[in-house]
């Protein structure tokens, strides 16, 4: 999500050690190959871009979408990694860039944005659709390493840029995480003319770091009637889903969950740009959002313990523009939204909160298994406005009009900003995997021990990862098993069966 005036960015070392290396900074480029010449690109049904010479890839990939016309399909190779030093651009209506086979695992080839960056700018994308001809796109099966990997914010577009003045594109498939700037998936309005996109089954993030300012979003989306579904969106920072407007959207079925960063909502309907918080036929529904979950040791007697990072989602649904900017838009409001059967577990500073809001019917939203409602006011609250304590539902009914509501809202007097919170430092306030209380039939969620300790009793990096991994698998069980089922029945059905769709 774009704050005003703030330049968004992103943040997780960890999920791209492994291309550190190949990252330009400071006006470096990537190391390049060793051939010089122009190679061709392969360009029959079964072949795929060679990846090599390096430093003629970017340009042989860009002029074969640019020079074959509507229909053309860009293939990359299994278990290929392509060192790109500037966007590939759709050029035509219908082309296509995928891997050959059409793979849903690691084995999908992997773009990676190695373009130089210097001072605070410079290459961000991997992958544009923005084009005035780029009606029909479809960008499917490959992974994009956006390669952050702890360098300072870049200005410039997400990891993938599509949408623009275009109908029924395409996103399927697709892994993308760590990009070095405000989103792994933008689809952009294009002036409002935008139209029926779709983004499904792709596998995102981690986006962003929870450090001040330097948060991503998973998945943006502005374009109208869009189609956002099935989609696992892990460790975004700033917004899971964000729809910027976008009327006529619908957003089902996709899972959001956070391990070791503080994400800031899980799905945002505040944004006043480019709509005018027009959220018309919009509906959000039957997606699963899991706040931070207990990494200690689990207790067959208690509901809460630890969590190494003190991870929460601080709104799991947020619902008009007050409730994130504060005063920043005045009197401007999110209107004619519906917001049905979405399910939240673990921790969060406030499962869901209305503000601004007009016009609106928010019904049929559950908490799942174990759950907490924590945090407290941080350094950028307001001092003369007061902080509503943290809790399942809340509405500030001074500004929600025409607005129908579950019973469980709270009233506050105040929703301004609540994205200010913080939470706790350290404590037993998590909830152990998001099972249901120790006394039901259920029981909770295995944690592993970890395999290693420093030796000031601190776990090592593996141990962490290992630990927040393990909580989370009880709960993504449930909520993805029906995804991966058809995924997987996708997958063996085989390649040309799967081209034949669109």
């Amino acid at each position: 999500m774009k704050l005003p005036c703030v330049a968004l960015s992103a943040l997780f070392a960890a999920s791209a050690s492994a291309f550190h290396s190949a990252r330009g900074h400071e006006g470096l480029s990537v190391e390049r190959g060793f051939h010089d010449s122009l190679s061709p690109l392969r360009r029959d049904d079964t072949s795929c871009v060679d990846p090599n010479p390096q430093n003629t890839l970017t340009d042989r990939m860009n002029n074969a979408l640019s020079s074959s016309g509507p229909g053309y399909v860009l293939q990359l190779c299994q278990n290929t990694q392509y060192f790109i030093e500037a966007p590939i651009l759709f050029a035509a209506p219908d082309q296509e860039i995928s891997t050959v086979g059409y793979p849903t695992g690691d084995e999908r080839g992997m773009l990676v944005v190695s373009g130089p960056v210097a001072n605070g700018q410079g290459h961000t994308t991997a992958v544009d659709g923005t084009c005035g001809t780029c009606g029909g796109v479809k960008l499917r099966n490959i992974q994009i390493n956006g390669t952050r990997a702890g360098f300072p914010p870049t200005g410039g577009g997400a990891n993938i840029e599509m949408g623009g003045a275009n109908s029924d594109q395409l996103i399927e498939y697709v892994h993308s995480f760590d990009p070095r700037s405000w989103s792994c998936l933008h689809v952009a309005e294009g002036g409002l003319n935008c139209n029926n996109v779709t983004v499904q089954n792709n596998d995102i993030g981690p986006c962003g770091s929870d450090a001040f300012q330097q948060w991503a979003d998973g998945i943006s989306v502005s374009c109208r009637s869009a189609v956002v579904r099935n989609n696992l969106i892990n460790n975004p920072t700033d917004g899971g889903i964000v729809l910027f407007g976008a009327p006529g959207t619908l957003v089902e079925n996709n899972t959001i969950w956070v391990v070791n960063h503080t994400l800031l909502g899980g799905i945002n309907m505040v944004d006043v740009v480019p709509w005018g918080g027009d959220y018309t036929d919009t509906i959000v529904r039957n997606n699963t959002i899991i706040g931070g979950l207990a990494t200690d040791s689990n207790s067959s007697e208690a509901s809460l313990g630890a969590n190494i990072d003190d991870v929460i989602i601080k709104i799991g649904i947020a619902i008009g523009p007050q409730t994130w900017f504060a005063s920043f838009f005045g009197g401007n409001v999110s209107s004619n939204g519906t917001v049905l059967d979405n399910q939240l577990t673990g921790a969060f500073g406030y499962g869901m909160a209305i503000t601004s809001a007009y016009n609106f019917t928010v019904q049929g939203n559950t908490l799942i298994g174990n759950t907490s409602f924590i945090g407290s006011r941080g350094p950028n609250c307001s001092q003369s406005d007061p902080t509503p304590n943290p809790s399942p539902f809340v509405i500030d009914q001074s500004n929600v009009t025409a607005t129908t509501t579950q019973s469980e809202f709270q009233t506050i007097p105040d929703g301004d900003g609540l994205t200010c919170i913080v939470p706790p430092d350290g404590g037993d306030y998590w909830p152990y995997g998001g099972n249901p209380v120790p006394d039901s039939s259920t029981p909770p969620t295995t944690v592993p021990e970890p395999s290693s300790a420093t030796s000031n009793g601190g776990l090592s990096g593996g141990a962490k990862a290992g630990i927040a991994i393990g909580v989370i698998l009880g709960v993504l069980a449930i909520a993805i098993t029906s995804w991966y089922i058809r995924k997987q029945a996708l997958a063996r059905a085989g390649g040309e069966w799967q081209r034949s769709r669109y």
